[in-house]
């Protein structure tokens, strides 16, 4: 009977090849197939770290992973030790992988991995904000209404959170978080993490939206401070109102005290505006 193979996921430098894991050379060497997101990406890593393939090479995208991941898994049940790996960084993490784990998983194939390279941690860890606790989101809906949503579900998140975002998305991402979770919510956007222009800006999100608003280049990962759990005014819209003309009768502007009001609550500002504008 022959004996089921090994799945192993192997993460990839994010920038610069320096960080490559000292046994991803060995695993590359080795490996019965390599899975790869990017087939150009890995013969160039591969010459970079010096490393001459043996084993097999197929492609492993978003576009063929449902019809990949049979032939694939066939490899494994045959006892082969199937390495994947993506452009950068940690496979299933955003990235393919995901679908073929649980493959494995449910036909008893071993499953390990080479750790190495994440953006997710990297950007949390020079970000500045709390990284006691923190959750990853990863990319945002592209459509405004369902990003709009997706972020109304994170009002009330506790927890740092991290987010992949496009370059060319950002800006509007950004935006709509200053809009739903607040201006003055403390985030970090990095940008080009460990390469040679790697940057990274920490202030309140309507500081970093007019940051982004020319445009920005290369990877973003966007990490935002988690909401306040010690919210102090009821969800009542009464009480929003009430709350919203005491701090203008102490000289706020209406937007400043919708905005107070939004934070306290632990509530978007939307529904804070819509009760001072349009009570029921």
């Amino acid at each position: 009977m022959t004996s089921l193979g090994t799945l192993v996921l192997a993460a990839t430098p994010i920038g610069q090849v320096a960080d490559a894991p000292p046994r991803l050379a060995s695993e590359l060497a080795t490996a019965d197939v390599i899975a790869a997101e990017d087939t150009r990406r890995l013969r160039r890593l591969t010459t970079d770290l010096g490393v001459e393939i043996t084993g097999r090479v197929l492609s492993y995208f978003e576009g063929n992973e449902a019809g990949r991941t049979p032939q694939l898994l066939e490899a494994l049940l045959a006892g082969e030790r199937v390495l994947l790996v993506t452009d950068a960084g940690m496979p299933s993490v955003s990235d393919p992988g995901y679908r073929l784990v649980v493959a494995a998983v449910a036909e008893g194939v071993r499953v390990t991995a080479v750790p190495g390279p994440s953006a997710v941690l990297t950007a949390l860890a020079v970000s500045g904000l709390p990284v006691d606790r923190f959750c990853f989101e990863g990319f945002l809906p592209r459509k405004a209404g369902d990003r709009s949503r997706r972020l109304t579900s994170l009002v009330k998140e506790e927890r740092t959170m991290v987010f992949f975002e496009a370059p060319h998305r950002t800006h509007a991402a950004l935006a709509a978080m200053a809009e739903v979770l607040g201006d003055d919510r403390p985030a970090a956007v990095c940008r080009e993490l460990t390469k040679t222009h790697e940057e990274v800006r920490r202030g309140p999100l309507a500081e970093l939206v007019a940051w982004a608003e020319d445009g920005i280049r290369g990877e973003v990962t966007i990490v935002v401070q988690g909401a306040d759990g010690g919210a102090d005014v009821p969800a009542d819209p009464d009480a929003w109102r009430a709350l919203v003309a005491e701090i203008e009768a102490e000289g706020a502007t209406r937007k400043d005290a919708i905005l107070e009001v939004a934070r306290r609550a632990g509530v978007p500002k939307r529904e804070v505006y819509d009760a001072v504008h349009k009570p029921t």
